[in-house]
């Protein structure tokens, strides 16, 4: 499978890493670890001050080629824009430890997601890998959605496929969005965990 990314030095520097293990404790239809981590403006976000509230947790690491395409092609920023319009809280969780890649300070971390057209509710600050362990967090992008009484939906990958435009290739199915108009929708959802793809969180 080849990295959806241009740049062989970067493509090198992000191992592609295929396949799902979360811990016990992330496991869908059970409550979501709760945390407390400090965005990159310095607020407190709390999980448990979203009860009520869908989330998606999405797991960044913008030195990543996959997180490049899915930012790159207007994916993840219309995703998070349309998501959060309908009032959903989008956390992306950086757990990247200092020295590692990804890892930016607050300020350069802003800069980023600027250039990238981040357009999420908050890039939080993961710096132990405490959180992403907790949900068992193994790829960038590795995404989560909790329900408002606080219940994981989903777990795994963005999507079906690695695609260069996931958003116009018809074959791929955005789990994302498919777990939050199912239950929005009041249905079960359908797929429930997938297989995550991606670049290795760099803990």
């Amino acid at each position: 499978m080849k990295l959806m990314a241009t740049g062989g030095a970067a493509a090198m520097l992000c191992a592609l890493v295929l396949g799902y293990q979360a811990s016990a404790s992330a496991e869908p239809d059970a409550p979501a670890p709760t945390f407390t981590l400090t965005d990159t403006n310095g607020k407190a976000h709390n999980l448990a001050d979203y009860k009520g509230k869908y989330v998606v947790l999405e797991w960044l690491n913008y030195g990543c080629p996959y997180v490049q395409t899915h930012y790159g092609s207007g994916n993840m920023p219309t995703l998070q824009k349309d998501w959060t319009k309908k009032g959903v809280v989008w956390l992306s969780v950086v757990s990247s430890a200092p020295g590692k890649q990804g890892h930016y300070s607050p300020s350069a971390m802003n800069d980023m997601t600027k250039k990238m057209g981040g357009a999420g509710t908050a890039v939080l600050l993961d710096l132990t890998g405490q959180v992403g362990k907790a949900y068992g967090a193994r790829t960038t992008p590795h995404m989560f959605v909790i329900d408002p009484k606080g219940t994981l939906l989903y777990a795994g990958g963005i999507d079906s496929k690695p695609s260069r435009k996931p958003q116009e290739d018809p074959e791929v199915v955005n789990y994302v969005t498919q777990a939050l108009n199912e239950s929005m929708a009041g249905k079960n959802v359908s797929v429930k965990k997938a297989r995550p793809y991606g670049c290795d969180v760099k803990y």
